[in-house]
């Protein structure tokens, strides 16, 4: 009886929970702003970011692997993106597909909140950038 408790911890509560915050957001946002240019613009850049971050990050992780001459799995990369902590089982579930010996979890979690906290500091940097501007 006790273990469907976390896998519902994990999974589908954390997707209510998710669909439910959305849904609070979206309902705040007036309909003439929804498919305004500006709108569409931030997704985009948004997808685009989260992309190039994932790439950049399998690719820098490549060239750690052939600099440091040890082995390195290059999808650590990948973890470094700020999505917490979706990246980090996505790595652990893509080389738990490759072999049954990889267990890049805690790994990928260190890589996931060094992301976070890279985003946090760069965040900080652009607003203190932009309001000197304004």
């Amino acid at each position: 009886m006790v273990e469907p408790l976390p896998e519902t911890a994990q999974n589908e509560m954390t997707n209510i929970i998710t669909i439910l915050l959305m849904l609070g957001i979206g309902a705040s946002i007036p309909t003439d702003k929804v498919l305004h240019g500006r709108t569409l613009m931030v997704l985009f850049l948004g997808l685009a970011t989260f992309a190039v971050g994932t790439a950049g990050g399998v690719f820098l992780g490549k060239i750690m692997s052939w600099l440091s001459k040890e082995p390195f799995n290059p999808m650590l990369g990948a973890a470094g993106v700020s999505a917490v902590p979706m990246s980090a089982r996505i790595v652990q579930h893509l080389g738990q597909q490759e072999s049954k010996r990889n267990y890049l979890l805690m790994h990928a979690v260190r890589a996931n909140v060094a992301g976070v906290i890279g985003s946090a500091v760069a965040g900080g940097c652009f607003l203190s950038y932009f309001q000197k501007l304004f």
